[in-house]
């Protein structure tokens, strides 16, 4: 899961900063007009500013060493004195993936929004939906929670779209399991057969639900022959 969450974070990452940036300028984050939330704003800048000091405050990363090299952060703030906070990209290398999805949720333009999500193989809405879910999902897999059969509270929205990779079997989620684990790992593998078409994720899914015949499958929502619908691409 964490494999899938990574790519997915990154990507999203690099999509944002890519398109605002080319379009507004290395610092656009800083302005608030790009934002709909003036709080939340104000809050990531505060949060930046934090990160910021923070890094000035620790001991003076070595830049000597062949093996350890200051970091691009700590670079930028004792190379330039102006603007006082980074670029775009090393902004976003301070975010969580909880707070890049606030970030994202909050610009101003929907056209923006859209952008990132098309970068992706979705939607705005689907963005929004399924970030929310993948984000806990990370967090508790980052901290070694039980996930297989655990209500997660946010579920991801279905596509009704044809544009977006979903499974050929759509009778295949059941509304009873809608609010299951499976419509994850669908929106997961939907996400990287967009940004990463030569994952070998869906194929590790498989090997894994295999080696461990005797976990119930429809505690997460699957049907015992889940892995044969096209979607998931498997030999």
């Amino acid at each position: 899961m964490l494999d899938a969450l990574e790519r997915i974070e990154v990507a999203v990452r690099s999509a944002l900063t890519d398109h605002m940036a080319m379009q507004d300028g290395p610092h656009w984050w800083t302005n608030p007009r790009h934002f709909r939330d003036p709080l939340r704003h104000a809050n990531l800048l505060e949060l930046v500013r934090t990160t910021c000091r923070r890094q000035l405050e620790k001991s003076a990363e070595r830049d000597t060493d062949d093996l350890v090299h200051r970091s691009a952060l700590e670079h930028y703030l004792t190379t330039y004195g102006t603007p006082e906070l980074p670029p775009s990209w090393l902004m976003m290398e301070t975010l969580t993936f909880g707070q890049l999805h606030t970030l994202v949720r909050n610009l101003a333009r929907r056209s923006d929004r859209t952008a990132v999500a098309r970068s992706v193989g979705i939607n705005e809405v689907l963005l929004d939906s399924w970030l929310r879910t993948h984000v806990r999902v990370r967090n508790i897999c980052a901290h070694h929670g039980r996930l297989w059969n655990v209500g997660l509270g946010v579920y991801p929205a279905l596509p009704t779209s044809s544009r977006v990779p979903w499974l050929h079997w759509r009778e295949e989620v059941r509304p009873e399991d809608r609010q299951r684990l499976y419509p994850v790992l669908v929106s997961l593998q939907s996400i990287l057969t967009t940004i990463s078409p030569h994952s070998t994720w869906a194929a590790r899914l498989r090997a894994l639900m295999l080696s461990h015949p005797d976990v119930p499958l429809r505690a997460m929502g699957m049907s015992q022959t889940w892995h044969e619908d096209p979607f998931w691409r498997l030999q």
